[in-house]
């Protein structure tokens, strides 16, 4: 075999490596728990409230960052974003949404569990990471 050969059947490998994970993407596409979380999450976006809810929290959240690292963060600002949480959680369409979440990144985990233990390793943790301890 020749070095021309060589590298030939590696790209040709590498090519049909990339079409099943095309392959794979596309069939997690059509996956339940893919398209009852994409329909969530539109849902999310759709609902004014929601949106209003959120951007409170996430301001919330950020002040209190912004205060912890500046170590001016107390237990009622602690607690400004929690309840900011609750409230947006007390809603039905982050409650689905947050179902939806939670049921795809499982059945997620499961997937990558899969292809983990083909290859001998954390397929979506540790693979294209450096060494551990």
């Amino acid at each position: 075999m020749s070095i021309e050969t060589d590298a030939s059947e590696a790209a040709a490998g590498e090519d049909a490596v990339e079409d099943l994970a095309a392959q794979l993407g596309d069939a997690i596409a059509e996956m339940p728990e893919y398209r009852r979380f994409e329909e969530a999450k539109a849902a999310v976006q759709a609902d004014d409230e929601a949106q209003a809810r959120i951007s409170e929290f996430e301001q919330l959240r950020q002040e209190f960052a912004i205060a912890r690292q500046a170590g001016k963060a107390n237990e009622e600002s602690m607690q400004k974003v929690q309840e900011a949480q609750q409230e947006l959680h007390s809603l039905d369409v982050m409650n689905e949404y947050v179902d939806a979440q939670d049921d795809l990144q499982a059945r997620l985990e499961v997937l990558n569990q899969t292809i983990s233990d083909r290859l001998i390793v954390d397929f979506g943790g540790e693979a294209g990471g450096c060494c551990k301890d």
